[in-house]
């Protein structure tokens, strides 16, 4: 574990919002867009990772933690993703948990992600204007919907839409683009 993660520990486990707002900063991009392969909505996504924070904060689940908060909240995110699957009945399960197992094992082979980030980029290439602007704006500048909207003039329901569209037309390259976005 990084001096950086055991400092977010430190700080959580002392009580310090700061040491969540740490994690939430570090992960909730990267999370939501793992969260975004089990369901067909980002909002459902962007729900069960905040779902993940509120629980991992208000029952102190860090207080005797030792291992890695990254794996440690793709597991929670996985899990919380499998269990609102298995209540809504819609998906097989079976092939989700095979897709969530890869991208958490991290077994890319370095020439295939790079032929994967290539094709990655070329599709974001081919998005359209607006929406390929949002989606840059919010995954590689790490800006809010808000700010977004004010920078582009646009209202924050219309960057929620150009946001949701963008990743469904990037739904296959998502798995490689948490790994561009994974510290």
């Amino acid at each position: 574990m990084d001096k950086h993660e055991q400092d977010i520990i430190r700080k959580f486990k002392s009580g310090d919002e700061s040491g969540l707002r740490l994690l939430f900063d570090l992960y909730y991009s990267p999370l939501c867009l793992f969260a975004y392969k089990y369901f067909d909505s980002y909002e459902k996504a962007e729900d069960i990772v905040q779902e993940a924070f509120i629980t991992l904060w208000e029952k102190n689940r860090m207080i005797n933690f030792t291992g890695s908060i990254k794996a440690y909240l793709f597991s929670i995110v996985k899990n919380n993703s499998i269990n609102k699957i298995k209540e809504d009945k819609k998906y097989r399960f079976e092939d989700v948990e095979k897709q969530a197992y890869s991208i958490i094992e991290d077994k890319f082979e370095t020439e295939n992600l790079e032929e994967r980030k290539r094709k990655l980029y070329n599709e974001i290439g081919q998005l359209p204007t607006q929406s390929k602007k949002v989606f840059e704006a919010i995954v590689f500048e790490k800006m809010k919907y808000a700010e977004v909207a004010a920078e582009l003039d646009i209202s924050i329901n219309t960057v929620k839409t150009h946001y949701s569209r963008a990743l469904k037309q990037l739904r296959s390259s998502l798995d490689i683009l948490i790994m561009i976005l994974l510290p």
